[in-house]
């Protein structure tokens, strides 16, 4: 059976996002900590996932403990995401994953969002709707914040809300340097797709979102 995460409710336009993460509202959250990563032997630094609801909007914080930030340096946006550390939510419309949208979001708050279809048929021309989507972020000495919003009349329009449901992951990349000076990612899932490889795009990765009134 699929995870659950209780997304908690709130009184509307309460809630600002400041990347910084430190809205006292976010108390309220229940918070995701069992991140695992099937694929490495080595331990994971510890990341807090937290996500809160109101009429609106579906907001969201990562907060990610790291002493070595990776953001990679290209002239193409999406080659430069697709080689930093960053955060990651897929959100699928069925079981099929015919279609899933997925947002991946570096350190510095830039956005690759896609549309893709089973067997890692991506389509990097869709954007998420503009004005729906907010994204903030910050970076310490010791961990980023990756906070953010996005509008329930986009989730429903895409059909991914459906009977205050969104079956949803959360994952994140990490790079680390080599001896070589070379980076090698670690992939790091909070549903285990019990995959050979590191696989987010497969359908055993998705847990659900539950809105709670």
């Amino acid at each position: 059976m699929s995870k659950i995460y209780i997304v908690n409710k709130i009184l509307k336009e309460q809630l600002i996002i400041n990347n910084k993460g430190n809205d006292l509202l976010w108390k309220q959250a229940n918070v995701i900590k069992d991140f695992c990563s099937p694929w490495d032997s080595k331990d994971i630094e510890r990341i807090e996932f937290r996500a809160l609801w109101d009429e609106n909007k579906l907001f969201f914080c990562f907060k990610v403990y790291d002493v070595e930030i990776h953001v990679h340096e290209s002239n193409n946006i999406n080659d430069s995401i697709n080689h930093s550390d960053r955060v990651e939510l897929f959100f699928r419309s069925n079981d099929s994953m015919n279609p899933y949208y997925c947002l991946e979001i570096d350190p510095t708050a830039r956005i690759m969002d896609f549309m893709a279809k089973p067997g890692k048929n991506f389509n990097f021309d869709w954007n998420w709707p503009s004005g729906h989507i907010e994204v903030k972020s910050t970076i310490e000495k010791n961990y980023f914040i990756v906070e953010g919003a996005i509008s329930l009349q986009s989730l429903k329009e895409l059909r991914l809300l459906k009977q205050n449901r969104i079956e949803t992951g959360v994952y994140r990349a990490k790079y680390n340097k080599q001896k070589e000076g070379t980076y090698k990612p670690t992939w790091i899932t909070w549903v285990n797709p019990k995959t050979e490889t590191p696989d987010f795009h497969i359908t055993s990765s998705f847990g659900v979102f539950e809105l709670n009134e």
